[in-house]
């Protein structure tokens, strides 16, 4: 037996930094981004936090799944950028929305995190050691980006997304995870605190520093390899799927997966051009919107796809059964 997911919700920032905005502080425009990335706009924090933030999400899923905070078995927060190092982001958010029965941990697994928690929670629930799990992706990355660096500023927002799954999902749920550390130079970011504990948050490397073309080929290459992984693992085709729903990294990276799959473009939503890439929470968030809007339908097949720093990729098959 599976989980299945029964609820989903969503969280962003209220701020807004447009293209135009950026174009005020480093060399670029608002036609430069949109033609690289696809981004129009990301939404940054302020106020907001990554647990600020992943409480709304989830809270959001468990009233869209009709479930209260003190029935979830389970919370698993997939984030990179906690303005904690403990107590975990999940822990915190057990105590802010009363979940007191759920044990709670943080996965780090940068862009793949929430993908890395969906298949934490499927394993719990197939091993019996939990029914109900909150799944959060949640990242506040702006706070990590050196906003005098074009390569990177312009690519990332903040934001939460969250789902409840429970068990009794269908059979046919098959999941697959990768890495490769000895790539993992493509894409970095080093603590602020070591060597001896002095603070090195001037140092350039505690910021995102990113090799665009490195992890552009890397994810052209892994993503649809991976997604063919897993469905053959699961016994379908490329026929069986009616939506893709990808990590929203770069818009040309989900036209160039779209095209190596043979598949129709409309298989392959997209909110990049809204909120940038929002890390461990675009999945999540992109989901909740699909869920809201109307266009998941009960026994329609999907892929999850989540892809990043690690290097770190994968992807998950499941059915609809909300």
């Amino acid at each position: 037996m599976s989980g299945k997911i029964v609820g989903t919700g969503s969280c962003v920032p209220d701020k807004i930094v447009s293209n135009d905005d950026l174009a005020k502080i480093v060399d670029t425009s608002d036609a430069w981004i949109r033609e690289r990335t696809g981004v129009a706009r990301r939404h940054v924090s302020e106020n907001e936090t990554v647990v600020s933030m992943a409480c709304i999400a989830g809270q959001r899923a468990l009233k869209d799944a009709q479930m209260k905070a003190e029935e979830l078995d389970l919370i698993l927060v997939g984030t990179s950028s906690s303005s904690t190092i403990f107590p975990s982001a999940a822990c915190e958010m057990q105590h802010r929305i009363g979940a007191v029965h759920a044990a709670c941990m943080d996965v780090s697994a940068a862009c793949t995190g929430f993908l890395a928690v969906y298949q934490m929670g499927q394993a719990y629930i197939r091993s019996g050691m939990a029914q109900k799990i909150l799944l959060i992706g949640a990242d506040t990355l702006s706070r990590l980006v050196d906003w005098t660096d074009r390569g990177t500023c312009i690519l990332f927002g903040d934001g939460a997304g969250a789902v409840v799954l429970t068990a009794g999902g269908a059979e046919t749920a098959c999941e697959v995870m990768h890495s490769d550390g000895q790539k993992g130079s493509a894409l970095t970011c080093d603590s602020r605190y070591r060597d001896g504990a002095r603070d090195l948050s001037q140092d350039p490397s505690t910021y995102i520093r990113m090799d665009g073309k490195a992890v552009f080929q890397f994810a052209l290459s892994r993503v649809p390899e991976v997604i063919r992984e897993t469905l053959e693992r699961a016994g379908c085709t490329t026929e069986d799927i009616d939506y893709y729903v990808l990590h929203q990294a770069n818009i040309r990276i989900i036209d160039g997966v779209t095209r190596r799959l043979h598949e129709k473009a409309e298989k392959f939503p997209s909110n990049i051009e809204e909120y940038g890439n929002t890390c461990a929470a675009s999945v999540p968030i992109l989901l909740d919107e699909l869920n809201r809007a109307g266009k998941l339908k009960k026994g329609q097949k999907l892929i999850l796809s989540g892809f990043g720093a690690g290097l770190s990729w994968g992807a998950a098959l499941l059915e609809w059964q909300k």
